[in-house]
């Protein structure tokens, strides 16, 4: 199309975006869970696994709702004073984010608080089912085995937490107390 309107019609879509150049590199991506788990399970540095851990937190902590992630930001502000509450949001939390692994997580930590340690483990079993790579529910879900006798169980569930995370130090001397009990071998 070309006559009066031409350099009008041009100037309202802006000027064209610049060509990239062939040999400029793409900009640097963020390191996915699967990056950051590997690199945690290969870690042999605490410091650098600090910071790894800390990145995959914040992940676990993005819902990928507004609504749902200030439901979960509510629920743990009462969850220490009005457990009740807490659970009623994470639980409107969770129906607008089914798939959220740590709004389960949350709510299985606060029946544990209230001594509900069935539908804690339920709650974890959710976790778990969703990210099966989750070191903290995996932790938890070993300290209710070993509260309720079942150590087998108990050790094996703590191994999987310190084979994602091995700076675990709870899951560690845990293991190590465990070791003999069960037959397995002390880290």
């Amino acid at each position: 199309m070309s006559g009066p309107l031409e350099p009008l019609i041009q100037n309202a879509a802006g000027p064209a975006p610049a060509p990239r150049k062939p040999d400029a590199a793409p900009p640097p991506r963020a390191a996915t869970l699967d990056d950051l788990y590997a690199r945690l399970s290969k870690s042999t540095d605490e410091s650098e696994a600090k910071g790894i851990v800390a990145s995959i937190q914040r992940r676990w902590m993005r819902s990928g709702s507004d609504t749902a992630d200030l439901l979960f930001v509510r629920a743990m502000e009462a969850a220490d004073q009005d457990q009740p509450l807490a659970i009623e949001l994470l639980d409107r939390a969770i129906a607008l984010q089914p798939e959220w692994a740590e709004a389960w997580n949350k709510r299985a930590t606060i029946f544990f608080m209230m001594g509900d340690v069935t539908r804690s483990m339920a709650d974890l079993r959710e976790v778990l089912a969703r990210e099966p790579r989750h070191f903290g529910a995996l932790s938890g879900l070993g300290i209710i085995l070993q509260q309720n006798g079942d150590r087998k169980a108990a050790y094996e569930v703590f191994q999987k937490a310190l084979a994602i995370n091995p700076f675990l130090a709870d899951v560690k001397k845990a293991v190590q107390s465990l070791a003999a009990e069960v037959g397995g071998t002390d880290l």
